[in-house]
């Protein structure tokens, strides 16, 4: 593996810390892990209390309400038919003022144990309605590779280069999640006592844990592929100008791996510095980023800005970037910091 892909590696891991710390909330900072029966009972009452939002906002007739209750219904088991994932995005998809959002979202409305993910008849609806959209060409191109349909997969990758954006429709899912956590309060069961962020907390956590399971493209694939096409001088031409796609992407993730592919690809050295440069600064903001969304669970005010910031709307990268701006963090790194090497 070359060092950009692990470069690209530990940007993806880095993304996952924000969830990993808002999930973890049986360990408080200093403090030893809680009695198992506190927490499960805890962990029990949030279920029902999420049960609860879902039944809420089934009954409504627009978008984005039922875009938050297909999400929130999406990790729930045995949901009544109508309460369900598959019947609430469907429902989602049908009304008047459903987007290229919901059917990003129904690219989960699948089995992934029969390997029939994908949703491919989203994923057609996506392709028709979205087709300047890079993120959903590496979708195909992640299906056609599987199915060791090489030339199509080929043809993903041109059309995927010349796209004009990259768009995973986090932002979307994280502006229904932020409105649709609000529309109950939590009752005091499903509140740890040991986080003073209280209940905007627990909303906080709830929105920004359920929005981090976004459909995402193979990008992992797509840089195997690229590196491994270096000596193809078409196929390195369409990597990078994918790259500059994904360098103004919508999430984290896609602009680490244009940065990546740019240090990995490019010919001018100064360019692979500068890539790589960058990167360091994405990895620092994304670290930052985590710390104030794991602040949330103890800062009431912090936890109520973030879901601002969220029903406003806009990517997950402008979300972000505003929230280290309204903190008056730097968006460039320190000189001399670097990533924890066990990172």
């Amino acid at each position: 593996m070359m060092r950009g892909l692990r470069c690209l590696a530990l940007t993806c891991a880095l993304s996952l810390v924000a969830t990993s710390a808002l999930a973890a909330q049986k360990v408080t900072a200093g403090k030893s892990p809680e009695p198992g029966k506190a927490a499960k009972a805890r962990d029990k009452a949030q279920l029902a209390f999420q049960r609860d939002l879902v039944s809420v906002l089934a009954p409504r007739a627009d978008a984005l309400p039922l875009l938050g209750a297909a999400l929130l219904a999406r990790p729930l088991f045995n949901q009544p038919p109508g309460n369900s994932f598959h019947s609430l995005i469907a429902r989602a998809a049908q009304t008047d003022g459903a987007g290229v959002a919901i059917n990003w979202v129904r690219l989960a409305d699948c089995d992934e144990k029969a390997d029939a993910c994908p949703n491919t008849a989203a994923l057609d609806q996506l392709l028709t309605e979205a087709p300047d959209n890079a993120a959903v060409w590496l979708i195909k191109l992640g299906v056609d590779a599987r199915n060791m349909r090489h030339e199509a997969a080929r043809e993903d990758l041109r059309k995927a280069a010349a796209a004009k954006m990259y768009d995973d429709y986090t932002g979307t899912s994280l502006k229904a999640l932020a409105t649709s956590v609000g529309v109950l309060p939590p009752p005091s069961d499903t509140l740890d006592p040991a986080r003073a962020g209280g209940a905007v907390g627990m909303q906080t956590v709830l929105a920004y844990g359920l929005a981090s399971t976004q459909p995402q493209p193979s990008l992992q694939l797509i840089a195997k592929l690229c590196e491994n096409s270096a000596e193809d001088a078409s196929i390195k031409a369409d990597c990078l100008n994918l790259g500059k796609v994904l360098e103004w992407g919508s999430s984290p993730l896609a602009r680490s791996l244009g940065l990546h592919l740019r240090e990995v690809l490019a010919d001018d050295p100064a360019q692979k510095e500068d890539a790589q440069h960058a990167r360091l600064n994405l990895i620092w903001q994304v670290r930052s980023f985590a710390k104030l969304l794991a602040r949330a669970q103890d800062d009431a005010s912090q936890a109520q800005h973030l879901l601002a910031l969220a029903r406003n709307g806009g990517t997950e990268m402008s979300l972000m970037l505003a929230a280290l701006r309204d903190n008056s963090i730097p968006i460039d790194a320190p000189a001399d910091w670097k990533p924890h090497p066990a990172e």
